[in-house]
């Protein structure tokens, strides 16, 4: 069962949240016409806040484009697929390590790290920012 009060306050409705108590308070009959329609709409706010989350971070990784691992052709790479794999766990971010793919033009470099990049955000919630290194 939906905790309605904890979701309005997770949400930062607390107007909402107490209206609602004080509905609530009021039985069960009071409210039970309008919980699934507020139902509803908390389900559709925290839909919406969660693609604008995602929109908002890719806009600030700056990434040069828009990439994810099931595009990158291993066998046209001499990346190693399984390492890749691992790295798309993004477990390196835990302990603020870095990655670094080093190799000569059109190796996939660029894909990669996009990839990854595009997987931190949207699967893994995290900030990132893409930053090309020329040295």
């Amino acid at each position: 069962m939906r905790d309605l009060m904890a979701e309005l306050k997770e949400l930062r409705l607390h107007g909402m949240a107490s209206a609602w108590e004080e509905l609530a308070s009021q039985g069960e009959a009071s409210t039970a016409s309008s919980k699934w329609l507020l139902e509803h709409l908390l389900q559709q706010e925290q839909a919406d806040r969660a693609v604008r989350s995602v929109n908002h971070q890719m806009n600030m990784a700056k990434l040069p484009m828009h990439r994810d691992l099931a595009g990158f052709d291993f066998s046209a790479s001499s990346a190693d697929a399984r390492l890749v794999k691992d790295l798309s766990s993004l477990e390196f971010t835990e302990t603020a390590q870095n990655v670094v793919f080093i190799g000569g033009p059109g190796t996939g470099k660029t894909h990669l790290a996009s990839a990854l990049a595009v997987s931190g955000i949207t699967t893994h919630n995290k900030r990132v920012r893409f930053k090309l290194g020329f040295g």
